[in-house]
């Protein structure tokens, strides 16, 4: 059975990606110790909210250079995606945690496209990578997000919202999801499963 650590930093949507590994069969563990955090097989990074606020709590938590100093496989999930760039123009600006190289900007779809970008879009995949090993091309994921990361070398897949969203990203062994794969119906299940396996 594999084991994944979700940071319970208080920014976070917890109980549905806890549920979800759980539904997949995965031994989860909750925690916001820093020592925890650096001795995990793997870890998600989750987020719903403002980056601002997420960023406060991980640094008063002391978790950022537990974060950055993660070498096995981490995954972050919606504004968790955000936080693995440098910095963010939401709130005024704000340094995030510097793992992918750019800036996350306000997402900006044109006259006929709501903000926050809210429901199902499908997904455009650019690279293979094996968290989308199974994941059809096409496929459709959950979204709630107001903001978005920069389109670079990193992004593996994309959504189309009046203009290319950044919705897989990868440097190393960091991943991020900008969508909800817990809310995610299959597509979502597949790539949780495919994180899972990743050799950590």
């Amino acid at each position: 059975m594999s084991e994944v650590t979700i940071l319970a930093y208080g920014a976070g949507n917890v109980a549905s990606v806890r549920f979800a590994l759980e539904r997949l069969g995965a031994e989860v563990r909750l925690t916001a110790d820093p020592v925890e955090v650096a001795a995990a097989e793997r870890l998600i990074l989750p987020g719903v909210g403002a980056a601002a606020y997420a960023m406060s709590r991980l640094h008063d938590l002391q978790l950022v250079e537990p974060i950055r100093a993660f070498r096995r496989p981490l995954l972050g999930v919606c504004l968790g995606q955000q936080l693995l760039f440098d910095a963010s123009d939401e709130g005024g600006g704000t340094a995030m945690l510097g793992l992918i190289p750019g800036r996350v900007t306000a997402l900006a779809p044109g006259a006929n496209l709501p903000v926050p970008h809210m429901g199902w879009s499908r997904l455009s995949q650019i690279r293979d990578d094996p968290l989308l090993e199974g994941v059809g091309d096409g496929a459709y994921t959950y979204f709630v997000h107001g903001f978005v990361c920069p389109d670079g070398p990193a992004t593996l897949a994309r959504a189309d919202y009046g203009g290319p969203v950044p919705a897989v990203v990868r440097a190393g062994n960091r991943w991020g999801c900008q969508f909800h794969p817990e809310r995610s119906a299959a597509a979502g299940a597949r790539i949780l499963k495919n994180f899972l396996e990743l050799p950590a």
